[in-house]
C-alpha cells in the first residue's frame, strides 16, 4: 500500500502567476516558453493532462484587443499624435503584451483546471 502525500490548498492564481505547481505550488510548469514539464519535480504530479487549450490565448485576444482600441482612441483623438506613431506604439505594446501575459495565463488555465478537476486531473488529486 501506497502512501498518498498530503498538499495543502495553493491558489491558481498566485501559483500560475509564478508558474509554479498547482499542487505544491514549488516545482516549476514549464519546461520551455509554453512547453510544459512532464511532471512537477517536487511533488510528481505528472503535467501531461493538463490541456490548455486557446482558452489563455483567447483572453489575452479580447483583454489585449480592448485596450488597443482604447489606446489608439486616447493617442488619436484626445493627445491627437501623429498616426504612425500610435500605430508603432500599438503593434509593440500588443505584441509584447501578448508574449509577456501568454506564459502566466496558460499557466493560470492549468493550475484553474488542477483546481477544479476538470478533464482528466478530476481522476487523480
Amino acid at each position: 500500500m501506497t502512501a498518498i502525500a498530503y498538499h495543502a490548498p495553493q491558489s491558481a492564481f498566485s501559483t500560475g502567476l509564478a508558474c509554479k505547481c498547482p499542487r505544491c505550488g514549488r516545482g516549476r510548469l514549464f519546461a520551455g516558453y509554453l512547453t510544459l514539464a512532464a511532471q512537477c519535480e517536487v511533488c510528481q504530479l505528472d503535467y501531461s493532462k493538463a490541456d490548455s487549450g486557446d482558452g489563455p490565448a483567447v483572453f489575452l485576444i479580447f483583454i489585449l484587443g480592448a485596450l488597443a482600441v482604447l489606446l489608439a482612441y486616447l493617442m488619436l483623438y484626445v493627445f491627437a499624435l501623429p498616426e504612425w506613431i500610435s500605430w508603432l506604439i500599438l503593434v509593440v505594446g500588443v505584441i509584447g503584451g501578448a508574449l509577456l501575459l501568454l506564459r502566466p495565463a496558460k499557466a493560470i488555465m492549468v493550475a484553474l483546471q488542477y483546481k477544479n478537476r476538470a478533464g482528466e486531473f478530476g481522476s487523480e488529486q
